[in-house]
């Protein structure tokens, strides 16, 4: 396969999967990111000999030269071009000669890569469900008129993106976007005070990074999911039914309008959506993941269940957010990744999470109808530093 590629969070859980599947197909690489892990780039850089790579802060960037010659040997003529922050995201996400930017970074990060990557003309694997929640109607949009193809990597909407592969001009009555409920789906309100961050740390599915895992630990990743899911397949929520599966082997199903309903299943392996993305539209064999056996101790029965959206407010919040618009959804994600962050740290109780979320849906904020990333860089600072502030 004769493919280039640029890897926004190569160090992440994402990334060092997006590099396997590099590695397996002997792609090109042409950039890579990372925010403060510089020991494992400088293996990567070593290993895929990009020409550009971005870090978080100029420290981080002299940490990597030294790491680069002292270390592992190569010498400054070898070293790629090092830029930092969001000129070293952009710069990564506009790389001439690539094919396919792998955006697995964190956060509100993605969207300003995403956005310039998608102003190149450049198809995006996307990894990183904020940049759809906070600036969904911006990407879709420009990804249109550039012509580039967003192509989901989240095991469910990748799942539903095949699932619509067989319907009549892609469409459909309802998806069941599926969620393994995490650690604490049988936890009632005073049991979930309880909670520790080690405790919602140990997802009983997936291995991923921990802001990911907090949120499906909350529910809020189904959340978010729900809204990135009406962007990229262009429908509301109520066309959308989060469903409890706690197996994760069902990654998620749509109806089509005669009443058929298609899934797609495997035991949980995030490299099969991340090779999906990667190859498109071919499907060239594989043969690390396990195969699927329904008859498995661990595949049968199959378990479905509504979410208790009174125990687990997120999705509610996530809704109200999407029918308001403009600005709101922004603010979700702004308080969500502030809480998830005081929460890892021990500064809040787990439950404060969907407090602190709820509290900055239910402030006033300008009602934008039109806006752009300015305005939403503005919304998603000003969130942030507002919850800092009151839990310094």
């Amino acid at each position: 396969m004769s493919k280039a590629v640029s890897i926004l969070g190569s160090t992440g859980s994402i990334g060092r999967q997006s590099l396997e599947i590099v590695r397996e197909l002997s792609l090109n690489v042409r950039a890579l990111t990372c925010n403060k892990n510089i020991s494992l780039l400088a293996e990567q850089i070593v290993e895929f000999a990009p020409e550009l790579v971005g870090v978080g802060d100029g420290e981080s960037a002299l940490k990597l030269r030294e790491l680069l010659v002292l270390e592992h040997d190569l010498e400054p003529k070898r070293h790629p071009q090092i830029l930092t922050g969001y000129d070293g995201l952009c710069a990564a996400a506009t790389m001439s000669g690539t094919n396919l930017i792998i955006v697995a970074v964190v956060g509100f990060s993605g969207l300003k890569p995403v956005l310039a990557a998608l102003e190149a003309g450049l198809d995006i694997a996307l990894a990183n469900k904020e940049t759809l929640v906070a600036g969904g109607e911006l990407v879709t949009s420009l990804g249109a008129k550039r012509g580039a193809r967003i192509l989901p990597v989240d095991s469910e909407h990748s799942a539903i993106w095949q699932c619509l592969e067989v319907a009549p001009d892609r469409e459909f009555k309802r998806i069941f976007l599926t969620a393994s409920g995490g650690p604490f789906r049988a936890f009632d309100k005073s049991q979930l005070a309880t909670v520790t961050p080690a405790m919602a740390l140990r997802h009983p599915t997936w291995r991923m990074g921990a802001k990911i895992t907090i949120d499906s630990a909350t529910l809020m990743n189904k959340g978010l999911e729900m809204i990135e899911a009406c962007h990229l397949f262009s429908c509301q929520p109520e066309q959308i039914e989060v469903v409890i599966h706690p197996q994760s082997i069902v990654h998620s199903m749509v109806e089509l309008k005669d009443g058929s309903v298609i899934a797609q299943l495997g035991f949980p392996d995030m490299r099969v959506p991340i090779r999906l993305a990667i190859t498109w539209p071919d499907r060239p064999e594989a043969n690390y993941y396990r195969p699927y056996d329904p008859c498995a101790s661990d595949a049968s029965p199959l378990v479905f269940e509504a979410p208790d959206e009174e125990v687990f407010p997120a999705l509610g919040l996530a809704k109200a957010a999407f029918a308001e618009g403009g600005l709101a959804p922004c603010v979700l994600n702004a308080a969500n990744e502030a809480a998830v962050s005081l929460f890892l740290r021990g500064k809040i109780r787990f439950i404060d999470i969907w407090r602190i979320v709820a509290n900055e849906l239910a402030a006033p904020r300008p009602n934008l109808s039109v806006f752009n990333f300015t305005d939403l860089e503005k919304a998603h600072n000003e969130t942030i530093a507002r919850i800092m502030q009151r839990h310094s």
